[in-house]
């Protein structure tokens, strides 16, 4: 069965992509969605001076407001109807998740199914609604308080600049949640994807651009391109490690017939949580700055200013924060995706063991120690993964667009897009099969 399977994925290439019909209409989907995306990134908000926003972002685009820049794809730095991206769906899956581990009534609607599912997921989108309003109307005033920018400024600007961008984020949401269903699948995590790589030429030719210039040196530009391929290497390592527990089947009879013991294994990934730790931890960074980042591009006193300064790269409170909200992501999020009691109890059903541990309760305590330890891994591999190019940035004023946050987004969600594509051409090369076997039986009868 395996080798089966092994020679199935062995096949998968552009022609086996060309006669899987159901295949490419969903590829051209999720291509026509995320040029839309794209072109809108590129419609600025009504009322905006372009020439005094540039000023002004780029006094302010060494902070926080430089990796919510990086997420959007550029759409901060031109103030489009994107701007605000999908990072308050993000908050607001954040905030949900958090509180159908607290809350009985969600963790009820959680053990529903489907149908609880879709209750949550539509609590997480009026949620999305209140969180995008807050975050444009703190954008809309943080324009506003940047002397030059708004044309003209007053509570008409306020207002459509805050349905605009909320009328954005939501209909990003949308979008996402079409090419999950209609497309390839990912459609948030193409979507922040598509973003980081359209600003990837840019960056790349900024970083020659500073070597030219004598801001840093041709040895340190060698030495970032090596450090970008060893992250790329490092990232498709640990993201394809596993850690298999042995599970063994007794023998069993049905009918007349003795089937003997079955061995498989349980893979447990080193990173279950995937790249969600460092996005859910961007977003929540994200946040509260918004408005802080404009205040402190003026000049301005206050502790919208400090928040500011003290959350640009580099600084000592930016690094610890982000490094323990991914800390905890990774095993809180672990912890929502793998249910070591469900997996017990699903072994215990059909029979199999763990070799040297008890089924049932035993078998779920050691299934959480093994899980615990490895996310351990886990979690400290994303913090290194995404906090040593934050020093480098800092020291040489790198675009954030080659920081490992960015790299390890583009990395997973490329991987995951491909497991994806496999998938959905191994089902049609499975369909094609039962066709042939079919069509075989019926000559056979005739």
């Amino acid at each position: 069965m395996a080798s089966a399977a092994e020679q199935l994925a062995a096949n998968l290439n552009f022609g086996a992509i060309a006669k899987a019909e159901e295949l490419k209409k969903r590829i051209w989907f999720t291509l026509g969605a995320l040029i839309i995306y794209r072109l809108g990134t590129y419609i600025p908000l009504p009322g905006i001076d372009p020439e005094a926003l540039r000023q002004s972002f780029e006094a302010a685009s060494g902070g926080i407001l430089g990796m919510f820049n990086m997420f959007s794809g550029g759409a901060v730095e031109r103030m489009a109807i994107f701007a605000l991206n999908i990072m308050p769906y993000i908050s607001a899956a954040i905030i949900m998740q958090l509180m159908t581990a607290v809350s009985p009534t969600l963790e009820a609607l959680k053990k529903e199914g489907e149908s609880g599912r879709k209750v949550i997921n539509q609590y997480t989108r009026y949620l999305t609604l209140v969180l995008s309003i807050f975050q444009s109307w703190g954008i809309a005033v943080g324009l506003q308080s940047s002397g030059g920018i708004v044309i003209d400024p007053g509570p008409f600007f306020i207002i459509t600049t805050v349905i605009t961008l909320t009328g954005g984020t939501m209909f990003l949401m949308w979008l996402g949640e079409q090419i999950t269903a209609r497309g390839i699948g990912n459609g948030i995590s193409l979507i922040i994807f598509a973003g980081i790589v359209a600003q990837l030429p840019a960056a790349t030719i900024g970083l020659f651009e500073l070597g030219r210039q004598g801001a840093i040196s041709t040895a340190f530009i060698l030495f970032v391109i090596v450090m970008a391929m060893g992250i790329i290497y490092f990232v498709v390592f640990m993201e394809r490690s596993q850690r298999r527990l042995l599970i063994n089947y007794p023998k069993r009879q049905v009918g007349n017939r003795m089937y003997d013991g079955q061995t498989s294994f349980l893979p447990l990934k080193l990173n279950t949580a995937g790249v969600i730790p460092p996005i859910f931890a961007s977003s929540l960074l994200l946040l509260p700055t918004t408005v802080a980042s404009f205040a402190a591009a003026e000049g301005g006193d206050g502790i919208m200013a400090t928040i500011a300064i003290y959350l640009g790269h580099g600084r000592p409170l930016f690094m610890i924060l982000y490094a323990s909200m991914i800390i905890f992501f990774a095993f809180f999020y672990t912890a929502i995706v793998f249910n070591p009691s469900e997996t017990a109890d699903n072994l215990k059903k059909h029979g199999g063991f763990i070799p040297g541990i008890r089924p049932g309760e035993r078998t779920a305590d050691y299934i959480d120690y093994v899980l615990t330890r490895i996310t351990v891994i886990g979690a400290a591999y994303l913090t290194v993964v995404c906090l040593i190019p934050e020093f480098l940035i800092s020291y040489a004023a790198l675009p954030f667009y080659l920081g490992g946050t960015s790299l390890l987004i583009v990395v997973t969600v490329t991987m995951d897009t491909v497991a994806q594509v496999h998938g959905h051409l191994m089902a049609h090369q499975y369909e094609g099969l039962v066709k042939k076997a079919k069509l075989k039986g019926a000559r056979r009868n005739r």
